[in-house]
């Protein structure tokens, strides 16, 4: 088919072009502002090479470059003057660029070179990804999803780090997690007694109504958790009351740190619930998955039309495993693939995690999958029990059915 080729290298202030015409040879390049005057100014010089070589049709393609390239593909999906022709815009991923590039001569690097390759990447045609197409509600889900992950890992990190100066200021007691990971009662006995020294001091009944109080009921036998304290705390290292004073400080702004986002999570969380409610749901009857990992999901596939079968979704989530083959040796153990949209891996394993527990169909899945192997055993049967709920969430959005269970 003879048409057009565009490609676009896009970056926060600039779209440098490169236009190519059907035999691979350039037609012209140029620079426009990443704005909307930009947009437009790029989309008249296309439709002037359109008419001047005659043809009607004509591929946009772009690297995937966060939030850059979201405005430029919307203004050119949406822009009129390019309406009369057959347009198909691509968002690329840039691992795809970088490999085509490597069958090519000795290249520079520069801007227009590298819109260069991407508009030779779409005449070649083989790495194209499917089409872009927005979906407005779906991207405003997006979002939020998103938002939420970047909270999640930073409430993990902070967690990280609490950790580190609970051992520094306690050892012995961050060793034998007596408390049984970092509870409220863990941290509120770090705060209120400044030094191990304070805490050794303490009387046993006076501990022990410590911990109760501060359990608020949870713990069975506050008693022997005191005990264990008390024997923690002789066992654990003391801090120079200089250190010690530092340890203090930084381990309260961490305790607040973790409060702050794990507030704004469950108020994310909320937000998202309330913005799934317009969308249709198939996946909300599958025990266990609940709106929020729904919402991640739904919100990362968009349309499922643009999947053909389970298998080009579970590739774009990154639950596919690599070959490794050669010969009559082929080995049984591989890794995932290192591309993929991380955010919908996420949801998909956190989703999986949580189904495990509540469906019996799952759970014996992950079972049988835990007890295959002997090492990194969790880890590789929840990519697995994913990869099989890729296969249920494909068939449910698909059909537009609910999930039954067998």
């Amino acid at each position: 088919m003879n048409q057009l080729y565009v490609g676009i290298d896009v970056s926060s202030r600039n779209n440098v072009t490169y236009v190519m015409k059907p035999d691979g040879s350039k037609h012209s390049e140029f620079s426009v502002a990443n704005n909307l005057p930009g947009a437009k100014e790029l989309s008249f010089r296309v439709c002037q090479a359109l008419d001047e070589l005659q043809l009607d049709s004509v591929i946009f393609g772009m690297e995937a470059t966060s939030i850059y390239g979201e405005h430029l593909a919307r203004a050119l999906r949406e822009d009129g003057s390019l309406g009369k022709f057959n347009r198909k815009i691509f968002v690329i991923n840039p691992k795809q660029v970088r490999k085509y590039r490597e069958i090519l001569p000795e290249l520079p690097k520069n801007d227009f070179i590298d819109a260069y390759v991407i508009a030779d990447s779409l005449r070649f045609g083989r790495i194209l990804p499917r089409e872009y197409a927005e979906n407005n509600v779906y991207e405003s889900l997006k979002t939020l999803t998103r938002t939420r992950l970047a909270l999640i890992q930073k409430q993990a990190e902070a967690k990280q780090k609490l950790t580190n100066l609970l051992f520094q200021k306690c050892s012995s007691l961050a060793q034998d997690n007596v408390f049984g990971g970092i509870s409220t009662t863990f941290l509120n006995l770090m705060e209120c007694f400044d030094s191990v020294d304070d805490l050794a001091n303490l009387s046993l009944p006076e501990l022990t109504s410590f911990i109760a109080d501060s359990g608020r009921g949870r713990f069975k036998d506050p008693d022997a958790i005191a005990k264990a304290v008390q024997a923690a705390v002789r066992g654990s290292y003391r801090l120079p009351k200089v250190m010690n004073d530092s340890v203090n400080q930084a381990l309260s702004l961490y305790v607040s740190l973790i409060q702050t986002l794990k507030a704004q999570i469950d108020a994310l969380d909320t937000s998202i619930e309330k913005h799934f409610d317009i969308i249709p749901n198939e996946l909300k009857t599958i025990p266990g998955i609940g709106k929020v990992y729904s919402a991640g999901i739904i919100a990362e596939i968009g349309d499922i039309g643009r999947f053909d079968s389970h298998a080009s979704l579970a590739k774009y989530a990154g639950l596919v495993w690599s070959q490794h083959q050669s010969g009559n040796y082929e080995a049984e153990s591989t890794h995932l693939i290192k591309s993929g949209n991380r955010y919908l891996r996420y949801y998909l394993l956190e989703a999986a995690n949580s189904v495990r527990r509540c469906d019996s169909e799952f759970k014996r899945y992950y079972d049988l999958k835990y007890k295959e192997v002997n090492r990194g055993q969790h880890k590789r049967a929840l990519a697995l029990t994913a990869r099989k709920l890729v296969r249920l969430i494909f068939r449910l959005l698909k059909d537009n059915r609910l999930y039954s269970a067998r």
